[in-house]
């Protein structure tokens, strides 16, 4: 459904005005960091049905959304999901949320108010609602005049194409939603629904002739013209915060494109972007820091390959120079023997002299260890060195 959303917008402070003085109640409002404006008013104020009306209009023109639950009192992951809803930001057009549309059976945890007024049949299509209540909700409808209607509730019972057994897990649409409704389902349960026997499951609403009738959804569709949904999720043996993860993800779905969603929260795409980046430079920062260790152990494996060597060639020194010594003493000796018949004087003198040459091959010995311990001494490792990791990179 197409429509001009700049004409539509020129009305809706009006209209907000006009629904609030209507429902004698005062508005608060304020600005938000996205430029979009935010404000709320109360309907039916003073009596047991008092609930408010969430309104959120981004700077962007676009479509109107609004959102409703609490239809049913006991309907809990409904209003739930509702209200939080609320809150969302949107990059375009405007958000109306009620999250407790009927307040006195959400305070009873019962599906109607002390009436025994079933809300969700008070709204023939083509005539006036029939409750006050119900009345009131129509007018603040009426009065955004939505592109999107979005109820939500909960069964007790899954949907099998047979109502009466149940409708859970299911989207009920209008007949220009078809689309919508079948890629809302389907997104859902491919991302966030385990078991296969819960998947989501799509509707036509029934005709204005067919049980049921009265339904808010069906009359905003054919009198109003927008694309509507009913969105039923199982109530039984499946917790509240996962019925409500499903009631938040449908509308999601619904509105991303419409209202901008992503543009002022982000996408899945962009988070798991993001954790491919963060991931990739985690590895590099990883192999970055393999191969400085692999460069120090090189490196420490090289100096004790050096040292080896070292001690190595002061060994060879070492047995050399005792060679050295074991020969100059056979000299010596030789020399000794042949200057035994009275060379004395000689024999002293080379003696002298062998001692001299002692004392000068230890001097060169000490000369050597002290060089070698210096050189041990001297001798360092490698600094190691790591790499930092790639710093850390939205729910919404």
């Amino acid at each position: 459904m197409q429509r001009n959303p700049l004409s539509r917008r020129s009305v809706l402070s009006l209209a907000g005005a006009c629904v609030a003085a209507g429902a004698g109640a005062t508005t608060v409002s304020g600005a938000q960091e996205n430029g979009s404006t935010r404000e709320s008013f109360v309907i039916r104020e003073g009596t047991a049905e008092e609930t408010t009306v969430y309104v959120t209009t981004a700077d962007a023109d676009g479509p109107t959304a609004v959102v409703i639950g609490g239809v049913h009192g006991n309907e809990v992951a409904g209003y739930t999901a509702a209200s939080a809803i609320a809150d969302w930001e949107i990059g375009a057009g405007t958000l109306v949320t009620v999250p407790e549309a009927n307040a006195a059976a959400i305070d009873r945890s019962t599906r109607t108010a002390d009436d025994g007024a079933d809300l969700n049949r008070q709204f023939p299509e083509g005539e006036r609602p029939r409750t006050d209540l119900a009345r009131a909700l129509w007018r603040v409808i009426t009065e955004y005049d939505p592109d999107i209607v979005i109820d939500l509730h909960e069964s007790t019972g899954i949907y099998a194409n047979d109502p009466v057994d149940g409708v859970g897990q299911a989207i009920f649409h209008s007949d220009e939603a078809t689309a919508a409704a079948t890629d809302a389902a389907e997104y859902v349960t491919r991302n966030y629904v385990d078991d296969s026997s819960l998947a989501f499951q799509t509707g036509p609403f029934t005709g204005p002739d067919t049980d049921p009738t009265g339904l808010l959804v069906h009359k905003a569709a054919r009198d109003l013209g927008a694309d509507a949904f009913l969105a039923e999720t199982l109530s039984t043996n499946v917790s509240l915060e996962t019925r409500v993860q499903w009631h938040s993800a449908i509308v999601e779905r619904l509105l991303t494109d419409e209202l901008q969603l992503e543009a002022v929260e982000g996408g899945d795409s962009d988070e798991s972007d993001t954790d491919g980046e963060e991931a990739d430079g985690d590895e590099e920062a990883e192999e970055g820091e393999t191969a400085e260790e692999a460069e120090e152990g090189e490196t420490a494996e090289e100096a004790e390959e050096g040292e080896t060597a070292e001690e190595a060639e002061e060994g060879e020194t070492a047995e050399e120079a005792e060679e050295g010594e074991t020969a100059e003493e056979a000299e010596e000796g030789e020399t000794a023997e042949e200057t035994d018949e009275g060379e004395t004087a000689e024999e002293t003198d080379e003696g002298e002299t062998a001692e001299e040459t002692d004392e000068g091959e230890t001097d060169e010995a000490e000369t050597d260890e002290a060089e070698s311990a210096d050189e041990d001494e001297t001798t360092t490792e490698t600094p190691v060195t790591s790499s930092d990791s790639c710093p850390a990179n939205a729910a919404r």
